[in-house]
């Protein structure tokens, strides 16, 4: 069976609006008080790359980091110009956890100090800090009403 998540991934192939240093696919699917739109980065070099560069991400808009399998994962704030909410989100579409507000560290920084946001997930999605709470997603939030 697949998951809605991982079906709308697999489905969707529109080239993205957003203002981000890579011209991904895009996937939309609502949350609780808000309809997402978010890229979606499979491979390595799309997840290094992540945001990346970006200087600002409009409301309800981010990115979605899609993993091989269902097991711990880690996200940093590499070249990363905004603070984000950093999701977690299992195969069965349910935000495990949520690293809120997560800094941006100086572009000086090396790399081996940069703090790790990690959880278990088979998807992260990155917002805008405080995107998270406004769009009604909190641990535990069912994410397959997709649209």
């Amino acid at each position: 069976m697949f998951s809605a998540i991982a079906l709308t991934l697999a489905l969707t192939t529109t080239p993205s609006p957003m203002p981000t240093p890579q011209n991904l696919p895009t996937i939309a699917f609502a949350a609780p008080n808000a309809l997402l739109t978010l890229q979606v980065a499979r491979t390595g070099a799309q997840q290094e790359t992540g945001l990346m560069w970006v200087t600002a991400l409009a409301p309800h808009t981010g990115m979605v980091f899609v993993f091989p399998g269902d097991q711990a994962e880690s996200v940093w704030m590499k070249n990363t110009l905004i603070p984000l909410d950093m999701i977690f989100v299992g195969a069965d579409d349910r935000v495990r956890k949520i690293f809120e507000n997560v800094p941006v560290v100086a572009p000086t920084l090396p790399d081996g100090n940069i703090p790790l946001e990690s959880a278990s997930a088979k998807y992260v999605i990155e917002l805008p800090a405080g995107e998270a709470a406004r769009d009604g997603i909190v641990p535990g939030t069912l994410l397959g009403d997709l649209v």
